[in-house]
């Protein structure tokens, strides 16, 4: 397990990210106190959100995550003529 502080743990985010790949657990300090661990998402417990759930799925490959930002902007649209559910049931007769 390593510690490392901010300044050096953005310096080098890489190299702690794939020490973290590799199954080592890293922790954060500020001023020599302990403030975050990082770990393999893997070996998260007791995951509170959400995307941490999901992460955790995802990891173990039972769910895929999007890859690109869900839009939030739906427009509705007005269709003339006649709804599609009876154009189906007149079909099927």
């Amino acid at each position: 397990m390593a510690a490392v502080g901010i300044k050096e743990l953005k310096n080098s985010l890489t190299r702690y990210l794939r020490r973290c790949k590799q199954g080592e657990e890293v922790i954060v300090t500020e001023r020599g106190n302990p403030i975050a661990l990082i770990q393999p998402i893997k070996a998260a417990k007791g995951t509170v959100s959400l995307e941490a759930w999901l992460g955790r799925a995802a990891a173990r490959g039972l769910v895929t995550l999007p890859t690109r930002k869900i839009s939030r902007r739906v427009r509705a649209i007005k269709a003339k003529g006649k709804a599609v559910s009876k154009i189906i049931l007149e079909d099927r007769r």
